[in-house]
């Protein structure tokens, strides 16, 4: 059985992630990066407390077959665009890294649709540019997870956000062909997606938008 890291285990689609991953009888051990403790409890977890500013500490133990990294802020929480992109680049990165040198084999990154490196939007360049530097780590498989509007009850109290996710359900159907890629999907349905990529990893390197996390939904 294998070991699973991962980070971002408080948020949406991460709490979701965290608990797949304790529920699959292929993992052993799941280690969880978080800032603060989590409200979780299971035989299998190990909860260790960081950020980017402390992870080289944690070297020793995030020591997994698998990375999964579900990391990111929105700009209401960090408008500060040097501290935003610390959160959504440098610190996926510098997991990514440590675990790639502690024997690694597998990444599950969660970006954005449309994501690009060269884009001129400072969240999608962002977004492809931690795409493109963890690519860059040359892990045996590499699974990127594009998604585009995240449906779902959240904790926090956000009007503007669950009015956007209602409209969004109402475009969804016709959202079709090329534009597929933008229907919106449920937090805890991404996280299904990204469980079920890691028990069928043959590609070096495979990008899941909706119509491929939809798919791997229905296996």
């Amino acid at each position: 059985m294998k070991t699973a890291l991962v980070f971002g285990a408080t948020g949406f689609i991460g709490s979701h992630l965290l608990r797949d991953l304790l529920d699959s009888p292929d993992y052993s051990q799941v280690v969880a990066v978080a800032r603060k403790p989590l409200a979780v409890s299971h035989p299998k977890l190990t909860v260790l407390i960081g950020d980017l500013a402390s992870l080289p500490a944690l070297k020793p133990q995030l020591v997994g077959d698998e990375i999964f990294i579900a990391l990111g802020t929105t700009r209401k929480h960090t408008p500060d665009e040097a501290e935003y992109y610390k959160i959504d680049h440098d610190y996926p990165l510098l997991a990514a890294e440590i675990a790639r040198a502690n024997g690694a084999r597998s990444v599950f990154l969660v970006t954005a649709v449309g994501a690009n490196a060269g884009s001129g939007v400072f969240y999608l360049k962002t977004k492809g540019e931690v795409e493109r530097d963890i690519l860059s780590l040359d892990f045996d498989h590499t699974h990127i997870f594009r998604p585009s509007m995240i449906l779902g009850e959240r904790d926090e109290d956000r009007p503007r956000e669950r009015l956007i996710i209602t409209i969004w359900g109402v475009l969804n159907p016709l959202l079709v062909g090329p534009a597929d890629r933008y229907r919106g999907l449920a937090g805890h349905d991404i996280a299904h997606a990204i469980a079920k990529a890691a028990r069928h990893q043959t590609e070096k390197v495979r990008i899941y938008h909706w119509k491929e996390m939809a798919a791997l939904l229905r296996t």
